[in-house]
């Protein structure tokens, strides 16, 4: 018989709004400390599937809202790792809204960092993390940033951009993301270019690693 090692993970949650730095500050992290030493997973993986919608359909969804998310898996695949089991991260097409069929595994690590602009919003999510971190950047530099990523990485026009900003990245912004800051442990302004705080946070990690 097979006995599953249990691993003592140790979670990192970095939250944020959208262009703040979240994935900047995760990436740090782990080329700091080493990325064989960590699993790395996104919210944004975990956006629901609707395959019965259609593209049109989906693209009114909003998606800054935590019900677009499926969160429940998040929590189980954390709790899958933390039992020593390899998961099955979804693949996320934001081209066309949709799931691909396609998985990422990611293997069972000491250190394991989420990161995600409403990670800290379900509690449940949030109750499994050991520390929580707040990337606090200015709003304007926040919307330059999405603006950018959206039109190139994404494929988006200006107007389309500019159109969700206003009625859903905004204001769900107002309503879920910056109230969830006052479950944070550590709040970093200027996320990654803040070589204080990120310094203390992978001294932390390592220290937690040297323990192992």
């Amino acid at each position: 018989m097979t006995i599953t090692q249990v691993i003592p993970s140790f979670i990192i949650g970095v939250a944020g709004g959208s262009g703040s730095g979240k994935t900047t500050v995760s990436g740090q992290i782990r080329a700091m400390v080493g990325v064989d030493q960590l699993a790395y997973l996104q919210h944004d993986s975990y956006y629901r599937d609707t395959p019965h919608l259609s593209l049109d359909e989906r693209a009114q969804i909003n998606y800054d809202h935590p019900d677009s998310l499926e969160t429940s898996l998040l929590v189980e695949h954390l709790q899958a790792l933390r039992q020593g089991q390899p998961i099955e991260v979804p693949s996320y097409d934001f081209g066309i809204y949709a799931r691909q069929s396609t998985t990422r595994t990611v293997h069972p690590a000491r250190i394991i960092v989420v990161d995600g602009m409403l990670i800290f919003v379900e509690k449940t999510l949030r109750e499994l993390m050991d520390m929580r971190i707040f990337v606090d950047t200015d709003s304007d530099l926040r919307f330059i940033r999405r603006l950018r990523r959206d039109i190139v990485d994404r494929g988006r026009s200006l107007d389309s951009v500019v159109e969700q900003y206003l009625t859903t990245v905004r204001p769900m912004h107002l309503e879920f993301v910056e109230p969830s800051k006052r479950y944070a442990d550590v709040i970093i302004p200027q996320g990654g270019e803040n070589r204080v705080a990120m310094a203390m946070i992978v001294s932390r990690v390592q220290a937690i690693l040297a323990q192992n």
